[in-house]
């Protein structure tokens, strides 16, 4: 059985005016995150969702893919006022979306404050619209919560991140209550697992996957 869950308006008015001025970046600076258009997800019972935006999605799929407990990641676009966006147009910066992955996740396995614990250190949350070589908005770090108690914890886990002394810079990571969720194309799923080889892949995701890996073999599949 499934249930679906749809943002709520009442909490998330609540809970983006609480959000510590940290930035938002729709493409219309006037546009609210009220004005956002709402997807739903659909959660299988005994499952929640998180939604993570920590600069390119092929590095952050690898790295949430190989979590005990984490049932499905897919990487798509949200938090842009543009329906269904390409990838082509996310990237032009122009459509306020963040790339992101979508982790459905057995909390009886592993926690959403594990899953925060994992964004938090494997990405720079201090650099803003930036992650290495890759810049721009959509880059940006970015939890989307989709309930009060994730608000709750995501914003525990950002004053410890702010106060952990492993950054020199603030950290800049936004939290906005979730609105929508674009799958992006079918190429860019299991992206890491299916193109392994690619200088991309070499070069920036590989070390990551690596480093990762190491920190967290507690919390690793098996096999």
């Amino acid at each position: 059985m499934k249930h679906t869950l749809v943002l709520l308006p009442v909490w998330a008015l609540l809970a983006s005016l609480g959000s510590c001025g940290q930035s938002q970046v729709p493409s219309d600076p006037t546009m609210q995150m009220t004005d956002l258009p709402l997807t739903s997800v659909d959660v299988p019972a005994g499952r929640e969702v998180a939604t993570f935006g920590a600069g390119c999605f092929w590095c952050v799929e690898a790295v949430f893919q190989s979590l005990r407990g984490v049932d499905r990641v897919v990487s798509g676009y949200s938090g842009g006022p543009v329906r269904n966006p390409s990838y082509k147009e996310v990237c032009s910066g122009r459509t306020g979306h963040a790339e992101v992955v979508q982790i459905t996740f057995d909390p009886a396995v592993i926690s959403f404050a594990d899953l925060l614990e994992v964004f938090f250190e494997t990405h720079d949350p201090t650099t803003l619209n930036r992650q290495g070589a890759d810049e721009g908005t959509q880059y940006r770090s970015a939890i989307f919560v989709h309930s009060e108690e994730q608000q709750r914890l995501a914003e525990l886990a950002r004053k410890a991140a702010n106060e952990s002394g492993n950054w020199s810079d603030p950290v800049v990571t936004e939290i906005t209550p979730f609105a929508n969720f674009y799958a992006a194309e079918d190429y860019h799923q299991d992206y890491f697992n299916l193109n392994g080889e690619q200088p991309y892949c070499q070069m920036v995701v590989r070390p990551k996957v690596e480093k990762f890996r190491k920190r967290f073999r507690d919390k690793l599949k098996q096999g």
